[in-house]
């Protein structure tokens, strides 16, 4: 897939338009019609921060879009927190007197799921160095 087919399809699910993007960038009319496979690597940064995606996933280098997305390994950590968490829950967790059924605690396991997979990306948000934010090169592989 070729760099403006990216910014394309990365506008599109913003509802944006590649005109609107030359726009708010100062880019001539057309510009970026013109990046096949090559690009101003000023330019693409600034397109990759307009879009809050890293330049690598512009280049086709990953298909990992955000500097912030979970590896695989961060994912197993996941699982780690989530288990330990309920590990630590001591005695029945109880709904009100009710102990919990099979489904509860599934359904317990899923959110747990949630809120520690959206706090690690806020962590990621806010730790991660401006230097490898938006317009990175990310030279890692999908992990």
């Amino acid at each position: 897939m070729s760099i403006y087919q990216r910014i394309k399809d990365v506008a599109s699910e913003k509802n944006i338009t590649v005109k609107d993007i030359e726009k708010a960038l100062n880019f001539s009319n057309g510009s970026l019609r013109k990046w096949v496979n090559n690009a101003n690597s000023e330019r693409l940064i600034q397109v990759a921060n307009y879009l809050d995606v890293s330049t690598d996933y512009l280049l086709g280098r990953t298909e990992k879009k955000h500097y912030y997305d979970l590896t695989k390994k961060d994912e197993k950590d996941v699982g780690v927190q989530v288990e330990r968490i309920l590990n630590d829950m001591t005695g029945d967790v109880s709904f009100y007197g009710e102990p919990m059924t099979k489904e509860d605690k599934e359904k317990l396991r899923a959110s747990l799921e949630v809120a520690v997979r959206v706090s690690m990306i806020e962590a990621k948000k806010k730790f991660t160095p401006k230097k490898y934010r938006g317009g990175n090169h990310d030279n890692t592989k999908d992990n």
